[in-house]
């Protein structure tokens, strides 16, 4: 445990790096419509930047698979035609810039990607003046706006969805857990924005230091808070990699009655999944994609690919899935147009681009049983329904 929990603190310093550092320059505003419109009967070009190039067989793996996603989309279009350019960024933010530009100057007319959040806030900016939107696929909230979108899914979304169920099904007094780094604090900050969205109510704050000794320091608190409180959930933010296994078996270990208070978690829980088998985790509820199309999604990938997708590849799907939607609507690639109500279908179901360069997505909800994932409300298929 003890090694796992410093490979997870290392793995988070570099994760913290790469989608949660804060950029001054983020929010550069688009013109008032930016995008432009598709001539009629002509493909629309779109510049695919992914982190190739730099070295890391890692992050060409990752690029590779942007790609294959990509391309898999594009043959999926109905009605609408992409010509689709992949550019090269390496995964530094100077080069995500030199190579929008380049794209910009090729005539590509939305640039999807990049991954990480420094290279796709400097596209952003580089392409602002030039009314280019960006699509990346960071999942960072504080690189969207103006004309950069963030297509990953972001801890907000999860945790109004994951509110809203838990405060419907009479689980409404939570508890917040939460890890001291910035992770934690952006998490903690997302649950207590969806328990108040969901008319909960927060019956207390617990935070631990992200080691070994700080979970196990601060177990028997938390167990204590959630008694005095009367909270009917645990909403942490802990995750596979990191706290969750070890914090969900000595709460239980410190006599939390999970019958009496519920598991909640922020993040994923079902991967890896080595994590099912956790004692500690028996009962808990989570959010996914809808399991069922994101399940055919890796079915057609691995069918013609010969390999599972990267587990953020399908972002590069949606994102082609929602240019081309807009272009056989004769629509142009506009903050009005990408934002649009009704949203998109993607690979993982229905998500939409809010004004704010964020995004929502029809998220399922999971419960741990006996080792399985079985899940207890499904994704909603449009944005009038539960969920939203």
């Amino acid at each position: 445990m003890l090694s796992a929990f410093r490979s997870a603190r290392k793995s988070l310093g570099r994760f913290l790096f790469l989608a949660f550092a804060l950029f001054a320059a983020a929010c550069v505003p688009a013109g008032p419509t930016g995008g432009k419109r598709p001539d009629a009967g002509k493909a629309v070009q779109v510049a695919l930047l992914v982190p190739g190039g730099s070295g890391s067989a890692s992050d060409q793996i990752l690029a590779d698979s942007l790609v294959n996603a990509a391309r898999l989309a594009v043959a999926d279009l109905s009605g609408a035609g992409v010509d689709l350019r992949v550019y090269q960024t390496g995964g530094d933010p100077g080069r995500a810039a030199a190579m929008a530009i380049q794209a910009a100057d090729e005539g590509a007319e939305i640039i999807l990607g990049p991954v990480f959040a420094q290279e796709a806030n400097a596209a952003g900016v580089a392409m602002a003046g030039r009314g280019i939107n960006v699509l990346a696929f960071s999942n960072n909230p504080q690189i969207a706006g103006g004309n950069v979108f963030v297509l990953g899914p972001t801890f907000d979304n999860t945790a109004r969805r994951l509110s809203s169920y838990a405060v419907r099904n009479g689980k409404s007094r939570i508890l917040v857990v939460h890890e001291r780094n910035q992770a934690g604090e952006l998490g903690k900050d997302a649950i207590l924005r969806g328990v108040a969205s969901a008319g909960g109510q927060v019956a207390g704050v617990s935070s631990y230091e992200f080691s070994q000794a700080g979970v196990m320091g601060a177990a028997p608190g938390i167990v204590k808070a959630a008694r005095d409180t009367g909270a009917s959930a645990i909403f942490m933010t802990a995750d596979t990699a990191g706290a969750l296994p070890l914090l969900s078996q000595l709460l239980a270990d410190n006599g939390l009655d999970r019958n009496v208070t519920k598991y909640i978690g922020l993040t994923r829980w079902d991967v890896p999944a080595q994590t099912l088998a956790l004692p500690g985790v028996q009962g808990g509820w989570f959010a996914l994609p809808d399991p069922n199309l994101y399940a055919q999604f890796q079915s057609r990938y691995q069918t013609a690919y010969g390999a599972a997708p990267h587990p953020i590849a399908g972002l590069a799907y949606d994102g082609i899935a929602a240019i081309g939607a807009l272009a056989r609507q004769g629509r142009d690639l506009s903050v009005a147009s990408l934002t649009q109500g009704s949203g998109f279908v993607g690979v993982s179901g229905i998500f939409r681009l809010r004004g704010d360069g964020t995004n929502e997505r029809g998220l399922a909800v999971a419960e741990i049983r006996n080792n399985q994932v079985v899940v207890i409300d499904p994704a909603p298929r449009n944005f009038s329904g539960p969920g939203f």
